[in-house]
């Protein structure tokens, strides 16, 4: 396949999933939830959703790919590895969409927790066009990656360093835990603080550009944050959610711990950028400066920060606007398509 065929192929795929779900993508969802039951229908089909209007719009996909040179072959030449995390439904589509538009073969590593989605999009590509099975390779469960050219692998901290040990002599990207953060000045609207709470409760806090933690300028007033995020309230009939705040708010309990509640979220001081599930950590900062200077500092932990501020050094995201990446919001920030640009060649 030429790259045109390969782009008319994801731009049919973005069609097939801006419409109502036919019946095997509906099953498909409904497997994904009884395997994993924080994927519910609805945020399987926001990150349907997004990867359709982000990702897999033509012209988008056009702009995309016109800035990087790759050879335009009609078969894959190398293969690039890449071990899925699976801790939001199709978190490693980016990845597997830069192989493919690229025109390398792709050996996949999906996690147990995600195992039906990707493979049913690469068949609805398969259907359409049988040549597109030769760029996807799905691995099983038990085997390993073999006879690859380089490896994308996302996972924590801890499997972090040994993706680092075990791919070592071939060209990588590894990814590791990363947060994303609110800088908040006060001042903000009952809109911004309602839009703050998709930052912190789509996919259940789960992914990596989740807020899960809050700069405040000294006496913030924590009532109207508090009642602004009760809004998703609803959240908390999820058993698995619940379950999860109810021992948190326990050890928070029995520990002495100060902290705020409204229900449905539990705010905790804290300098740590990762807080438990059902849970968003705050640090209060004085100054435009010293906050930079502390963003800066932490740099390899923060994957996006939301606010209206201006800081000189970063780049802010409106409110609400943490889960709806684009194609160059690359995670961690590392560009993917460089990385495919220098294996290529």
């Amino acid at each position: 396949m030429k790259r045109k065929e390969r782009l008319d192929l994801l731009a049919e795929l973005g069609h097939y999933l801006r419409e109502e779900p036919d019946v095997d993508l509906q099953q498909t969802i409904q497997r994904a939830h009884v395997d994993n039951p924080w994927f519910t229908e609805e945020s399987i089909r926001h990150a349907l959703d997004a990867i359709a209007n982000a990702f897999l719009d033509r012209e988008k996909l056009e702009s995309w790919i016109s800035g990087y040179a790759f050879p335009d072959i009609p078969h894959p030449e190398k293969v690039v590895g890449l071990v899925m995390a699976g801790n939001l439904p199709l978190v490693g589509f980016q990845d597997w969409l830069g192989v493919f538009v690229s025109g390398q073969r792709a050996q996949v590593k999906l996690s147990e927790k995600d195992r039906h989605l990707l493979p049913f999009l690469v068949k609805q590509l398969g259907d359409w066009n049988f040549e597109s099975w030769e760029y996807t390779e799905f691995l099983a469960s038990s085997d390993t990656l073999k006879n690859f050219d380089a490896v994308i692998a996302t996972g924590s901290n801890n499997t972090a360093r040994y993706f680092e040990t075990y791919f070592a002599k071939y060209q990588h990207i590894i990814r590791r835990n990363r947060n994303g953060v609110a800088v908040l000045n006060g001042h903000e609207s009952e809109d911004e603080l309602h839009a703050l709470g998709r930052d912190i409760f789509t996919y259940f806090g789960l992914g990596c550009r989740n807020v899960s933690k809050l700069y405040l300028p000294p006496g913030y007033d924590f009532e109207r944050l508090l009642e602004a995020l009760h809004a998703y309230r609803d959240i908390i009939n999820h058993n698995k959610y619940k379950n999860n705040f109810d021992y948190n708010l326990t050890l928070l309990i029995l520990n002495n711990t100060p902290y705020k509640n409204n229900g449905c979220l539990l705010l905790k001081e804290d300098s740590s950028l990762q807080a438990r599930i059902a849970s968003v950590h705050y640090e209060f900062y004085n100054g435009s400066d010293q906050l930079n200077a502390e963003l800066n500092r932490r740099r390899d932990e923060i994957q996006c920060v939301v606010g209206n501020m201006e800081l000189a050094d970063w780049r802010i995201l409106p409110f609400g606007q943490s889960q709806e990446p684009g194609l160059t919001d690359y995670p961690d920030g590392v560009d993917i398509m460089a990385f495919l640009q220098q294996i290529a060649r």
